[in-house]
């Protein structure tokens, strides 16, 4: 009995600062985004990532970047990394291909294109979309419930460049032409 009361205790002392933790309030916006420009510094463009970040002038919870290297099918992807309202950043990877956006409205096969869209939302890392104006973009969402994930961060950063590929597989229904 006294052995399982000294466990006991033990085990409330070893869990007590995961506790604490766990009950600490969320961070608030403007502090997510600074954890996110030093996660985005540290991951930047001296790393295998390889894309130099800004906090964006339009919206000052955003950070844009450009990769180029490394892509053989798109020109190069503008990333939008963003800090939500409700304690989310998303990573947002635009291919840009015979210089503007990939763009719905511009599809041959607007429907095969979609459809292949679908598919990679359903079977890949990030999913994709379009935005309002039909430019099609590549988006991951992180959810920052449980703190903020710098290890998942950089994995993310760093499987962006993969997304080229797929660009490469969108051609066909795009403009005709096979990806490389």
């Amino acid at each position: 009995m006294k052995r399982m009361l000294q466990f006991s205790i033990l085990l409330v002392l070893a869990l007590a600062p995961a506790l604490a933790a766990a009950q600490q309030a969320p961070l608030s916006r403007d502090a997510e985004r600074e954890r996110l420009r030093a996660a985005l510094t540290r991951f930047g463009p001296m790393t295998e990532v390889a894309i130099d970040f800004r906090q964006s002038d339009k919206q000052p919870y955003n950070f844009v970047g450009i990769m180029r290297t490394g892509l053989t099918n798109a020109e190069f992807f503008e990333v939008v990394v963003g800090v939500g309202e409700t304690h989310t950043i998303s990573v947002r990877v635009y291919p840009h291909y015979n210089n503007a956006y990939m763009n719905l409205k511009k599809a041959r096969d607007a429907n095969g294109f979609m459809r292949k869209m679908l598919y990679y939302s359903h079977h890949n890392f990030f999913y994709w979309a379009a935005d309002d104006d039909d430019d099609v973009y590549c988006i991951f969402n992180f959810t920052l419930e449980n703190g903020f994930p710098d290890e998942s961060m950089e994995i993310v950063l760093r499987s962006i460049r993969n997304n080229d590929q797929f660009v490469g597989q969108l051609r066909p229904f795009y403009d005709g032409t096979a990806g490389k």
